[in-house]
């Protein structure tokens, strides 16, 4: 999905010709399971398109910022909010997570990412894909400390991550006093083992709120009736 110029939800629209991340299944699901409860404003790290920012948009009242590094990115994201209707409650900015953390005096309800997660493999050739892809320019431990610079006392912070990277980022969000709050395993087909983890951070510590849901049916041939409940306000064939 999303390999097109444009994608058209069914309140706005994403214009992607420029930015190397398209619109994709992770982001989606995290757009759409975030919880929003009591959350005013949010941050949205590495927002690429403005897709989550806008998707957060749609389900609140909330007032929005959306940081971006990479300079066409954050053009198509600035491009893709002004044309929403809501464009005066979202900021986009180009800049780095690690210089936004150090400068900003404001504190957020929520910070959101659906982070670049490849470390170890090879980068793209494309710099604005490198970026977009791989965690060299947003470690883990960069997203947990300006995470916790950022976040209101009863702020939380989430994230998707492939299944195989979760359990280190637990870990160390765990030593920095961030606590796994809600935790959803998201399998791409029944009987399958997770591929991608949605995750919910605060800075209390309680019992994990823990489910399992899948993209696709038994069939693989339509979504699955949970992905349809998280994605229904969004997809115009939902």
């Amino acid at each position: 999905m999303g390999r097109n110029n444009y994608f058209q939800f069914k309140k706005f629209r994403i214009n992607q010709e420029k930015s190397a991340m398209k619109v994709n299944t992770d982001g989606v699901l995290l757009g759409a399971w975030t919880d929003l409860t009591s959350v005013n404003t949010v941050l949205d790290i590495g927002t690429g398109t403005g897709m989550i920012s806008l998707m957060i948009a749609q389900r609140s009242a909330a007032t929005i910022t959306g940081i971006e590094i990479e300079k066409n990115a954050a053009e198509e994201a600035y491009i893709n909010v002004q044309h929403s209707v809501w464009n005066e409650r979202i900021k986009i900015e180009h800049v780095s997570f690690q210089d936004f953390a150090d400068h900003s005096n404001d504190r957020f309800d929520l910070i959101v990412s659906n982070p670049p997660f490849f470390s170890n493999s090879a980068k793209n050739r494309e710099p604005h894909v490198a970026i977009a892809r791989h965690n060299h320019k947003l470690p883990f431990s960069d997203i947990l400390s300006g995470s916790l610079k950022l976040l209101a006392e009863s702020g939380k912070l989430a994230l998707i991550l492939p299944a195989d990277s979760a359990g280190g980022f637990i870990e160390e969000a765990q030593q920095n006093n961030l606590f796994l709050a809600r935790l959803t395993e998201v399998q791409p087909f029944p009987g399958k083992e997770p591929n991608r983890y949605l995750m919910e951070f605060g800075r209390e510590l309680k019992k994990v709120q823990k489910n399992r849901i899948s993209v696709y049916n038994e069939t693989g041939k339509d979504y699955s009736e949970d992905f349809k409940l998280l994605a229904r306000d969004f997809y115009l064939k939902l």
